[in-house]
């Protein structure tokens, strides 16, 4: 290598190594998460081997191990992810729309956006209290399936929010100069060319949004969530319990078949994550797919 290379390369040996060290390091912590997520899931599934069966899923609570299960708490916690989606993901995507296709820039904007992410970081019981006030009190909502859903739909507004408008902004300025070139409103571009460009990464995140409030506990505790319930609810105005709650409500109970069951609880609720992520990434990647043809 000549001076000149070498004044213009300065220690390239060195910072390879750097590098290659820092490679490993970040490897070595991803794969320590990974061992640690894998030894949980295995013993997770070890503890419940045994109960886990048809009988579980399909009966209802017992204060007896052998006649416990977990129904309502299924039935619960679908029903509930139904209220939340379809109170937050239409809300949080308008909401995404106005901020950045109409609003005009102002320090009003600004502020309403800084609050905006201020909200995404607040604890969720705060989102408990707030919706034992406004729906359970003020709404006259009672302990409902339903006030429970909107609570958790406010848990997580703020995310679907913020992921919509970062795909938003994802979306090229040529796309859009190209519709008004061809004579579309403001509206028809949003609608025909920003929202399906948009949609892939709107939809991941939902998926985030939908997994973090399929495991919450605190906003559920103020407003009522049942920890022993012996019916389904049929009414978003019925009384309800979920997954997680029944789950604490067992690890809580002093003998330890109780526990067994809370091992196999999580496994449903494992499950249950599982199956509403996939169907998420299943039209994640088919609009994704769409949108490349484009």
């Amino acid at each position: 290598m000549s001076p000149q290379e070498e004044s213009f390369f300065p220690n390239l040996e060195g910072r390879k190594r750097l590098d290659l060290i820092f490679k490993w390091i970040f490897f070595s912590a991803n794969l320590v998460g990974l061992l640690v997520l894998l030894v949980l899931a295995v013993k997770i599934v070890l503890d419940s081997w045994g109960w886990l069966d048809v009988q579980f899923i399909t009966s209802f609570p017992s204060r007896f191990p052998e006649k416990a299960g977990i129904l309502p708490a299924i039935y619960g916690t679908v029903y509930l992810m139904i209220i939340t989606a379809l109170f937050a993901i239409p809300t949080g995507i308008a909401a995404a729309i106005f901020l950045e296709e109409y609003a005009k820039k102002s320090k009003f904007l600004s502020l309403i956006q800084i609050n905006i992410y201020n909200l995404a970081g607040i604890p969720s019981i705060v989102y408990g209290i707030l919706g034992l006030t406004v729906f359970v009190r003020w709404l006259n909502l009672g302990r409902s399936l339903l006030a429970g859903g909107l609570t958790m739909g406010l848990l997580v507004l703020p995310v679907v929010i913020v992921t919509a408008q970062e795909a938003i902004r994802a979306v090229p300025e040529s796309l859009r100069h190209a519709a008004y070139a061809l004579g579309a409103t403001k509206w028809q571009t949003v609608r025909y060319v920003v929202l399906p460009s948009a949609l892939p990464g709107m939809l991941t995140g939902i998926i985030l949004a939908l997994s973090r409030a399929i495991g919450e506990t605190a906003p559920l505790i103020p407003i009522g969530a049942l920890t022993f319930i012996r019916t389904i609810p049929k009414s978003p105005l019925d009384s309800f319990t979920v997954l997680p709650i029944q789950i604490y409500n067992w690890t809580s109970r002093p003998q330890d078949d109780f526990r067994a069951i809370a091992a196999a609880g999580i496994v449903v609720l494992l499950a249950v994550l599982i199956c509403m992520n996939s169907a998420a990434i299943f039209l994640r990647n088919k609009y994704q797919g769409r949108t490349k043809e484009l």
